[in-house]
């Protein structure tokens, strides 16, 4: 028997998500249910669904569906979303919300102007170089501007925001579709990669992510975090400053402390429209 369910959708730069309330009952939904609200043609359309659920250490632990059914650790615009839709049903204006993420408790500052929240500040974390879901979990030893295994004419770094990343510096742009899919999988990857492809300019970054699980978008937030850590270390930008990151969808403000101990992602967010679908079997 089909079940009614309201989902309510948002966008951050363009990087679009489902919401789906669930603190109540607690369950989450599984990868065939993603997969379908995520399908443009015969679904609802969005590059994920975001599931909230009942956390003991925060307003709600964020669940990330991509729209191939995998799950991410983590995803910037998603949280913004998150945390505007949170707002929104609160009837409150909190200056502090904490989310549960795969990536750790982390503090959102929701930025306020006409229709409520129109930005938010995320207290991302740490930047980790030796991780277990990078290449340096099996060697200890952090890899960066090191030449790719398996495809030498590239020169790659590994960035985890607890989800994984690969960034490549200074490589053209126009090569995402191309060599994104097949990065992806790289076997150094246990879990698969992120990737992106950057160019370094002088007052910030232009980047195009290939996304795990969604393939190009329009915006990734910690994909954004993972380039402009990648462009600090290598010396191409400063670190304590509010950092311009361009992505197809807008602009980011990224700021790097010089020991990585915990990154900040500012951007906007926007509601969409709200809705009811039918989801067979209850899921």
């Amino acid at each position: 028997m089909d079940v009614r369910e309201r989902i309510f959708k948002y966008q951050g730069l363009g990087n679009d998500f489902v919401v789906l309330d669930r603190r109540r009952s607690g369950v989450d939904i599984d990868a065939e249910t993603s997969r379908w609200m995520c399908d443009r043609r015969l679904g609802i359309g969005a590059d994920g669904v975001l599931a909230l659920l009942p956390s003991e250490h925060g307003l709600a632990r964020m669940v990330v569906h991509n729209a191939d059914g995998s799950i991410a650790e983590m995803c910037g615009n998603g949280l913004r979303c998150a945390v505007k839709y949170l707002v929104d049903q609160s009837g409150d204006n909190p200056g502090r919300i904490d989310v549960e993420t795969g990536a750790g408790v982390l503090t959102c500052m929701p930025g306020y102007g006409d229709g409520g929240v129109v930005a938010v500040d995320i207290s991302m974390g740490p930047a980790r170089l030796v991780a277990p879901n990078l290449p340096s979990g099996v060697t200890g030893r952090a890899f960066l501007d090191t030449p790719l295994p398996g495809h030498p004419e590239l020169r790659a770094s590994a960035v985890s925001m607890g989800n994984p990343h690969l960034v490549l510096l200074d490589q053209p742009l126009e090569d995402a579709p191309r060599l994104g899919p097949v990065l992806e999988r790289h076997p150094d990857f246990q879990d698969r990669t992120n990737v992106e492809f950057v160019r370094v300019e002088e007052d910030g970054l232009t980047v195009v992510v290939w996304e795990r699980g969604c393939g190009l978008t329009q915006a990734c937030g910690t994909g954004a975090c993972a380039s402009a850590v990648v462009a600090v270390l290598a010396g191409r930008l400063p670190s304590d400053t509010w950092l311009r990151v361009t992505l197809p969808g807008g602009n980011l403000r990224i700021r790097v402390p010089a020991d990585l101990s915990d990154i900040r992602l500012r951007g906007p967010v926007a509601f969409v429209f709200e809705g009811v679908v039918a989801l067979a079997g209850g899921r």
